[in-house]
């Protein structure tokens, strides 16, 4: 049986969904499906309304097969099967055409997007979803969703196109030690110790890690205990197994991992040598960023003028807390920001902030100390680096 849009609205017109002045331009989305040889389903909309409309000459008004033909087609579907409104006795199916023809008109059970698909989806986060939708890559019946907060219903068609992830296979970094429980890397300047997203698909220090580990592989941090700014290089060390990681990750927390960074900064320190006890916080202004705050977090950092040299001072740095940003905030604090930091003083080649040393125990009873060869930049700005160095 060929069911046309005129055939829909007689039916709706007969079960009293639709009155004499509906027209066939308010039904869309018309499908013909069978879920089985012997009979027939229709689904539409009305009016922004979804129905499924079963042709079936064998059903005989039994509710249950009735709903399991239309579940073939829509499992999770939900509403109501319409009665014959003009049957003297109470029944579902209505004649038509010589047919038995049965009306289920659907319920909506709208969902955000972002949550619908987070849900179907659990491998990407609710916030990469987010992204995925801002950038056009989510589609709501073919065209692309405005917003992450647009509700859909089980009845839309929601389709999405994930770009391809860059192969970074053959990308390498310097491993500067390596046993069974940590590995330990050079990182270079520029690079992010882990992605804020699946969305970010450049190398970082946590892709890496993921092929040395066996902590977090379902996350963006796989083996990663501590970080390291984008734009500072040096020592960075990751944790191979569980244990490791519990174990390395306690020491940060209590303050135990000794670091030593270099930093060239502009002009020179008031005080040679000196304790900077400022507490930090984040600046609302800029929230991405912090700044000294006495309503922050207590952060606390050694310094120690190493040597001068046009207009430029190379300082060795001892953090006795690991707050977001302190070394770049406390330096542009007592007036001497770091050389490069385009944030807290003036943008250049690169920021001369270089995590030299950290002395870690890798296990109970194994201390350890790692060294990161200076840059060569350190170098151009300070040639007789090595001997001021030696005693820090």
């Amino acid at each position: 049986m060929k069911v046309t849009t005129r055939d829909i609205l007689a039916i709706l017109q007969k079960f009293a969904v639709a009155g004499d002045d509906a027209i066939v331009k308010q039904i869309d989305q018309v499908k013909q499906l069978h879920p089985s040889p012997i009979n027939q389903l229709v689904t539409f909309r009305y009016r922004q309304q979804h129905f499924f409309m079963l042709v079936d000459e064998t059903a005989e008004d039994n509710v249950s097969y009735i709903m399991q033909q239309i579940r073939i087609v829509k499992s999770d579907v939900s509403g109501e099967l319409l009665k014959n409104p003009v049957a003297h006795l109470s029944t579902f199916g209505m004649p038509y055409k010589g047919k038995d023809i049965y009306l289920f008109c659907a319920v909506k059970n709208k969902t955000r997007l972002d949550l619908l698909l987070a849900a179907d989806h659990p491998e990407f986060s609710r916030s990469t979803w987010q992204k995925y939708i801002k950038q056009g890559l989510v589609y709501i019946n073919g065209k692309p969703a405005t917003r992450a907060r647009q509700e859909v219903d089980q009845y839309d068609n929601v389709t999405y196109r994930i770009p391809e992830a860059d192969d970074h296979n053959r990308m390498t970094l310097p491993i500067l030690y390596l046993d069974d429980e940590v590995i330990v890397v050079n990182k270079p300047a520029g690079m992010l110790t882990h992605s804020k997203g699946v969305l970010n698909d450049e190398f970082t220090i946590a892709d890496f890690f993921r092929r040395y580990t066996k902590v977090g592989l379902e996350t963006n941090r796989p083996g990663i205990v501590h970080r390291l700014d984008r734009d500072t290089s040096g020592v960075i060390i990751g944790a191979r197994t569980p244990e490791a990681f519990a174990w390395l990750k306690k020491q940060f927390a209590q303050r135990l991992a000794q670091k030593v960074y270099l930093a060239v900064v502009q002009g020179a320190p008031t005080q040679p040598v000196a304790h900077i006890d400022i507490p930090i916080g984040r600046n609302p202004a800029a929230p991405s960023t912090f700044r000294p705050d006495p309503r922050g977090r207590s952060a606390q950092t050694l310094y120690k003028t190493l040597a001068q040299a046009n207009g430029k001072s190379l300082l060795a740095l001892k953090p006795r807390t690991g707050r977001t940003h302190q070394l770049r905030v406390h330096l542009r604090y007592i007036d001497a920001p770091i050389v490069g930091d385009r944030v807290y003083g003036k943008a250049g080649q690169r920021m001369f902030l270089h995590a030299y040393r950290l002395s870690i125990a890798t296990a109970v009873g194994k201390n350890k100390t790692f060294v990161a060869p200076v840059p060569a930049e350190f170098r151009d700005e300070f040639p007789g680096i090595d001997d001021v160095i030696a005693d820090i």
